[in-house]
This record gives C-alpha cells, sequence and structure tokens, in this order.
C-alpha cells in the first residue's frame, strides 16, 4: 500500500468524462458508473453518456436500504417538476458516506420560516463544497404554500435579506 490513496478503481471510458479524482464510484444494477468527486456527482451511463451535478445542484440524495437504490433529486427552479434519478446498487461502499458528506458541506445556511400553523417554507443558501464561487438561494415550499401570494413573497424576501445579512452579505 502506497502512501498516497488514488481513489477507487473505474473503467477507463468513465474515468475519461469524469473531471476530478474520483472520492468514491460504484457500479449500478443497469451499468451506469456513478463516480463522486470533490466538485460534482457523476452517473456515467454505459453508452459514455455523462451528467454531471455540481453538489450545490443536488437537492436531496436519498437511500432506501430495502431496495438497495439510491435516488438522487437536483435543484430545480421554482414550480419546476421534480425528475429524481434512481439507481440500485448492491455494493455501494463509501459512495454513500461521500455522497452524503459532500452534499451537506454544500448547505451553507437551512432556515425555516413558518407563516402559519404548520406550514411555511425554508430558505437554503447553498455554495461549492470548496468554498469558492457563489452562493445559491432556494427555497423548499411545504404543500400548498405558493410563493406568488403577495404575503408569501414578502415574508420569503424578508427571510432573505436577514439570511444574507446573518451571512454578512
Amino acid at each position: 500500500m502506497g502512501l498516497f490513496r488514488r481513489g477507487p478503481e473505474v473503467p477507463d471510458q468513465v474515468g475519461a468524462v469524469v473531471s476530478g479524482r474520483a472520492l468514491a464510484a460504484c457500479e449500478s444494477g443497469d451499468g451506469t458508473w456513478l463516480v463522486v468527486t470533490r466538485d460534482a456527482w457523476w452517473a456515467v451511463s454505459t453508452d459514455g453518456a455523462a451528467e454531471s451535478l455540481p453538489w450545490e445542484r443536488i437537492h436531496r440524495a436519498d437511500w432506501d436500504q430495502d431496495s438497495s437504490t439510491l435516488r438522487v433529486e437536483r435543484v430545480e427552479e421554482y414550480g419546476a417538476p421534480v425528475q429524481p434519478r434512481s439507481f440500485t446498487l448492491d455494493q455501494p461502499g463509501a459512495l454513500l458516506d461521500v455522497v452524503r458528506e459532500r452534499v451537506t458541506a454544500s448547505v451553507l445556511l437551512q432556515r425555516r420560516v413558518e407563516l402559519t400553523r404548520k406550514r411555511g417554507f425554508t430558505l437554503i443558501a447553498r455554495r461549492p463544497p470548496s468554498g469558492a464561487g457563489v452562493v445559491t438561494w432556494a427555497y423548499e415550499m411545504d404543500p400548498g404554500v405558493d410563493l406568488d401570494d403577495p404575503a408569501v413573497g414578502a415574508a420569503a424576501e424578508q427571510a432573505l435579506l436577514e439570511a444574507q445579512e446573518s451571512l454578512g452579505m
């Protein structure tokens, strides 16, 4: 064993399209390779097509142990339907831990705003885990909360101003 770890082994055709050093990788049931790097999550299909998502663009990554399924949801524009990607992983190895760490590292601030009893939204500030790059802001609305409602819009704007101020922006 050498002094420096090289990362997981991935097929040459996968390594050729992934930018950055692989921190963890595994092959899904359909032959898609999932590779995580410091800056992004990658899915490389058997035909070589690659999809990359920076960590700050991943809204949620959930693991269902019963079905051995990883479900990845990207951050979408307000009102756009969520289009999750699901992958069956027989041997995820370190992939799940690294995905959790990287997604968590991209969250700079998360603030809950209650509008009425048990109804509101969460304001989320994200940035690349490296700390470089711009901060992006998103709202996660509870079911039935409409950002187009003037009262909700005003509360969202106020929450954003307060959050930016608390971060010195």
